[in-house]
């Protein structure tokens, strides 16, 4: 009879840095092997940086890890697409009757962001020396008339009140 070993979390997390460690690699010989394509480094240079790329580890509700990108570097297919927005590292905090987002957005003017909410999405946009751009799937439908927004020290912070979900009732008149 042989048992089966469960996994731990740092199984789990050995097994995900396995995999970024190989994407690191195939990143970087697909990235030697375009190089010699000519004319790549006249192109390349065409995109100004910072180049920025990271990610988050998180367990979700479900017990398993959660990876999070963030930065102006995506992957499409093999190589890699980089992009003048930069996507800001977010945290989205349910707080029961209001959601909280948070998002880290340094160098950036407070006029020069942008906030806008439609349904359960909210789209941050900032172009200032940086630019910056997020969309956000809200966890609730909130009451956008009642939002909140502050920006200091590089860190928008974002306060929306969930639309209440009690059934208000209505008289309605005869003629």
């Amino acid at each position: 009879m042989s048992r089966r070993r469960r996994k731990s979390i740092f199984d789990i997390f050995d097994d995900l840095f396995r995999e970024i460690e190989e994407e690191f690699r195939e990143f970087f010989s697909e990235a030697e092997r375009v190089r010699e394509i000519k004319g790549f480094e006249e192109g390349f240079r065409e995109v100004r940086g910072p180049f920025i790329y990271g990610f988050r580890i998180t367990i979700g509700p479900d017990g398993r890890p959660k990876v999070e990108e963030f930065g102006n570097i995506r992957r499409a297919g093999v190589r890699p697409k980089i992009s003048e927005e930069i996507e800001p590292l977010v945290d989205v905090l349910d707080e029961g009757d209001k959601i909280r987002v948070i998002a880290e957005m340094p160098g950036v003017e407070k006029n020069k962001i942008s906030l806008k909410a439609v349904d359960r999405k909210l789209v941050i946009k900032a172009s200032n020396h940086k630019k910056y751009y997020k969309e956000i799937e809200l966890p609730d439908e909130v009451d956008i008339q009642k939002a909140r927004a502050s920006y200091r020290n590089g860190v928008l912070e974002i306060i929306l009140e969930k639309k209440s979900k009690e059934k208000k009732e209505f008289e309605i008149k005869i003629e």
